[in-house]
């Protein structure tokens, strides 16, 4: 796998790689229970006519939309708490020298690149440490197909907050023989994705912060 900053950090093959998925949480489909029904013998009490107007009307129930608008920045898309901890970790905000992509999952992938509405967001300076992070509108076909790539590439995926996580991470050694972990963390919701990619700095309070932050 190789890393995508400008500053070109040579990897040689896997030494040691570690995965590490976490385990889904699937919510098993209930049945709905049939009551018993009791027959009564009938009465000559004759019940009383019940007026159409007295019939209760039923209960109106809304669900709060899962769909989100860009934040207008990247100072929009993070919680004051998270801020500042990167700011003290891992600055800066955006250099321009860091190309590095939000995911290398090629279907994935197509979806950035195909013209999606999207927030870009990165920390940290181009070398061997730092993150990208990409904030998308995605339909519902290309939110099911950056899950099935994503699940089929083999990465651990989490119902958690309302929408589904997907992450994976590895170690690799560099020519140097300095061991390099690297990692994707992805979050699907409505119509929302959050992709991001990470070399030797991913908190595991990253993606939940801005989750948190898109759907307060």
């Amino acid at each position: 796998m190789a890393v995508t900053h400008r500053t070109t950090l040579r990897l040689i093959p896997v030494v040691a790689a570690v995965a590490l998925l976490a385990a889904g949480c699937a919510t098993p489909a209930g049945g709905v229970a049939t009551p018993d029904v009791t027959e009564t013998a009938p009465t000559a009490t004759a019940s009383p006519e019940v007026s159409p107007s007295a019939t209760p009307s039923p209960v109106e129930t809304r669900t709060p939309t899962e769909d989100i608008a860009l934040p207008a920045s990247c100072d929009d898309l993070y919680p004051a708490d998270l801020r500042a901890t990167l700011d003290a970790e891992i600055p800066p905000l955006n250099d321009p020298g860091v190309t590095m992509y939000s995911t290398e999952n090629a279907e994935a992938l197509g979806v950035l690149e195909s013209g999606v509405q999207s927030l870009r967001c990165t920390w940290g300076t181009p070398s061997d440490r730092g993150i990208a992070t990409t904030v998308s509108i995605v339909s519902p076909d290309q939110a099911a197909l950056i899950a099935e790539s994503l699940t089929t590439a083999g990465f651990g995926t989490e119902e958690a907050s309302g929408g589904e996580y997907f992450r994976t991470s590895q170690q690799m050694l560099s020519m140097d023989e300095q061991v390099v972990e690297l990692g994707e963390t992805h979050f699907l919701r409505g119509n929302a994705w959050v992709a991001t990619r990470w070399i030797n700095y991913g908190p595991s309070s990253y993606t939940p912060g801005i989750v948190g932050s898109l759907w307060p």
